[in-house]
């Protein structure tokens, strides 16, 4: 993982100071790419402790198409905890989005939204010929799977998340915003657009989640995997991680481990019991406070 510590190093020397929507204030360079073999091992930091229960769980409620924090919180999850309203949902976001894009625009229709067609007409998505669809929106993840499965050499192996219409409704606008496959030689990669990056508390949980969606997705189409590659736009350092990330460069990386999915399933059938993570033996956790 010297990648990511050289990207920490950039950003602290290089990086420009910002406000940001926390008032806690960013130092943040733009448009910042790493790239993991994950046939040589699984990108879980090694510097510092990641939660690995956190990063597993949320991708399988994320996978569910579940919006509402009561799943999360059932396994002893609270990382959006601080985001949920009083009854734990947090509207349309990566669940919904990957599961069933578009849909929620019209369920949560009694809340006033601002995007609209050019003749001023409120925008929903209804032509979905040909697709695997939701009640009312499009299940991405389903027709990735299919794709891949299907046409392997296809350029359309995307799923997005964030959908103009529905930003309005979501707790917090999607970070992780596009993703694509990519399949050469029997092996599967994966391409992440992030438009917006807490480099310190949030990329370490993102470069795993990613890389285990890609790991539980090639299992189920009989792949290998490939790489996973990292895209970041505002790439950035809190001031308040600025003592943490230094004490986390001072730190030397050690052996990845590797991750073993027990058997093939289909994508929406895995479990947490599925997922066996051999050999990691992280340092110490550094904890940080995080900017809601």
């Amino acid at each position: 993982m010297k990648q990511y510590l050289d990207l920490v190093a950039d950003i602290l020397k290089n990086g420009v100071d910002r406000n940001d929507r926390t008032g806690t204030g960013t130092r943040s360079v733009f448009g910042r790419q790493m790239r993991f073999d994950l046939s040589k091992g699984f990108p879980l930091m090694t510097t510092k402790k990641v939660y690995w229960k956190g990063v597993a769980y949320e991708l399988l409620w994320f996978l569910k198409g579940d919006t509402n924090i009561k799943y999360l919180q059932d396994h002893n999850v609270h990382i959006w905890d601080e985001w949920a309203d009083k009854n734990g949902d947090l509207g349309p976001v990566y669940g919904s989005q990957w599961r069933n894009f578009g849909a929620d625009g019209l369920k949560y229709s009694h809340i006033q939204i601002t995007q609209f067609t050019p003749d001023g007409k409120p925008f929903v998505a209804r032509e979905n010929k040909g697709q695997v669809c939701g009640s009312q929106g499009v299940d991405q993840i389903a027709n990735v799977v299919k794709s891949i499965k299907e046409n392997p050499d296809s350029r359309r192996h995307l799923v997005v998340a964030w959908n103009p219409i529905e930003l309005p409704l979501m707790a917090l606008p999607p970070c992780h915003c596009l993703f694509q496959f990519y399949v050469a030689n029997g092996k599967l990669s994966c391409q992440l657009y992030q438009r917006s990056c807490d480099v310190f508390l949030g990329l370490p949980f993102n470069i795993a989640s990613y890389s285990l969606l890609t790991h539980m997705i090639a299992k189920s189409c009989d792949l290998d995997v490939g790489e996973f590659v990292w895209t970041g736009g505002d790439t950035h350092l809190y001031h308040n991680h600025f003592d943490q990330a230094k004490e986390q460069l001072s730190r030397v990386p050690g052996k990845l481990p590797t991750l073993q999915i027990k058997e093939k399933k289909e994508i929406f059938d895995y479990d947490y019991d599925d997922f066996e993570l051999i050999g990691y033996n992280p340092q110490s956790a550094i904890k940080a406070p995080i900017a809601v």
